[in-house]
């Protein structure tokens, strides 16, 4: 496996950082200022490609398999547009989750090789949309998706949102010989939320609600989604070491974006109650084992299922139920 070879398809790949990404009231003029830029850098056609109506029924058409999609894909940008591209992707999440997408990207490039399949398995087949007018207070976003990404940043007013988000990974642990052997891109998403179940399973909770873990998490790729009616051990049940590994674990997801935006999204979760939030698991307990997990309170639901490949490939996703796309922002 050859990492350099992948790395010429995006040499954009190392995340540039941005100080005012952390917090602060700039952040949404600084992103602004990036897109436009972004903008700037295109052809007439390939702004028209990237440039999509923020009241299009586009911007709540997302999706997680490889296929082709609106928006500017990073194979039809020159090094300099690819820069430019990733300097508005880096604004909206944080290094840590910029080099966690960057990885997801390169898996694509592990598949190409595993399924002798480049022409479906392109690292260049992510597509970067910007809806609407960069910095309009009335609401403008971008997307950035392909296989096993899709990342909505919305703003309205003072108010983000990040959700939809869905993070996968395959492999879920390179295991062929290579630079990238043993490489886990979503590692944390999956070893601290088993802590968690084998503490409350010690304990006699009933966090393991079946012994068989769905193939597929349950809301997929729907528009809108609603609360599940799944069983699980409520926040209000668990010890504080309990709790503070269900923080942790949420904060993972949450800190794959600005800590302005995540923390805006673990905010309307604080606000709901977190005692409110459940905590369920399907599937075995030990490391290898097919397995699910949910996360849901009265504001959102966050799903993880690890079973296709032998459980080696993980999808996640990341929902609000009045959030997504802004829409209570919106409303």
């Amino acid at each position: 496996m050859n990492r350099r070879a992948f790395l010429t398809v995006l040499p954009a790949l190392a995340p540039v950082p941005f100080a005012w990404a952390k917090a602060g009231p700039d952040q949404s003029a600084a992103m602004a200022e990036l897109a436009n830029a972004f903008l700037a850098s295109l052809s007439g056609e390939q702004r028209a490609k990237a440039s999509i109506p923020f009241d299009s029924e586009e911007r709540q058409n997302w999706h997680y398999i490889p296929k082709a999609r609106k928006g500017i894909a990073l194979k039809e940008l020159d090094e300099a547009q690819k820069r430019a591209g990733f300097a508005l992707l880096d604004s909206g999440w944080s290094e840590e989750g910029g080099q966690k997408a960057r990885l997801i990207i390169e898996l694509e490039g592990v598949l190409a090789v595993i399924e002798n399949n480049p022409v479906v398995r392109d690292m260049g087949l992510y597509y970067l949309s910007i809806f609407g007018k960069p910095g309009d207070a009335k609401g403008w976003g971008w997307r950035f998706e392909g296989h096993h990404l899709s990342i909505n940043i919305t703003h309205v007013g003072d108010r983000w949102s990040a959700t939809p988000a869905f993070w996968g990974a395959n492999p879920a642990e390179v295991r062929e010989e290579g630079a990238l052997k043993g490489a886990r891109a979503l590692s944390q998403e999956e070893d601290l939320a088993r802590k968690l179940a084998q503490a409350l399973h010690a304990e006699g909770k009933p966090v393991v609600t079946e012994p068989e873990a769905p193939r597929e998490y349950y809301t997929r790729a729907q528009t809108r989604v609603s609360a599940l009616e799944e069983p699980g051990v409520a926040y209000a049940d668990m010890g504080e070491a309990q709790r503070q590994a269900l923080r942790d674990l949420l904060g993972v997801y949450a800190a794959n974006f600005a800590a302005a935006i995540g923390k805006q999204e673990l905010d309307r979760i604080a606000q709901a109650g977190w005692e409110k939030v459940q905590f369920s698991w399907k599937g075995g307990l030990e490391p290898g084992a097919k397995h699910y997990y949910l996360l849901q309170g009265p504001t959102f639901l966050l799903e993880y299922v690890n079973y296709q490949n032998d459980a080696n490939h993980i999808h996640t996703a990341w929902r609000s139920f009045d959030g997504d796309y802004g829409l209570d922002a919106l409303s």
